[in-house]
C-alpha cells in the first residue's frame, strides 16, 4: 500500500453560455494551479491561460501556489473584458439623463 495519500477536489470554469464542474483525485498536498492543470480544463475551452489565470477557492481569490484541501473547489477566474466600477459610472449617467429627460417632457 502506498503511503501517498489522494482527496477529491473539483476544478470549476464558466463561460457565459457553458460551464463545466471537473471532480478529481489529487495527491495530498497538491497546489491550485496543479489542480486546474490536472484537471484537462484546457482541452475542454479555448484560450484558458493557466499560467496567467486568476483563481479561488469557493469565491476568495486565492494564490496559485495555495495548497488544496479535501473538497475544494478551484475557480478558474476569466480576465475581465470592462472595470466594473466605469459599468456602474456609464450605467448612472445613463440612469440620470432617462430621469432628466422625463422630468423635460
Amino acid at each position: 500500500m502506498s503511503d501517498n495519500k489522494t482527496m477529491t477536489v473539483e476544478v470549476a470554469y464558466a463561460l457565459p453560455e457553458r460551464q463545466v464542474i471537473l471532480e478529481l483525485q489529487v495527491p495530498e498536498g497538491t497546489s491550485v494551479l496543479e489542480a486546474a492543470q490536472a484537471s484537462g480544463v484546457t482541452g475542454k475551452f479555448e484560450g484558458i491561460d493557466l499560467d496567467n489565470a486568476k483563481f479561488g477557492i469557493f469565491g476568495k481569490v486565492v494564490s496559485p501556489k495555495q495548497v488544496l484541501r479535501e473538497g475544494e473547489r478551484v475557480e478558474i477566474y476569466r480576465p475581465l473584458i470592462a472595470d466594473p466600477k466605469e459599468v456602474r459610472k456609464a450605467r448612472a449617467a445613463r440612469a440620470k439623463e432617462r430621469r432628466a429627460k422625463e422630468k423635460s417632457a
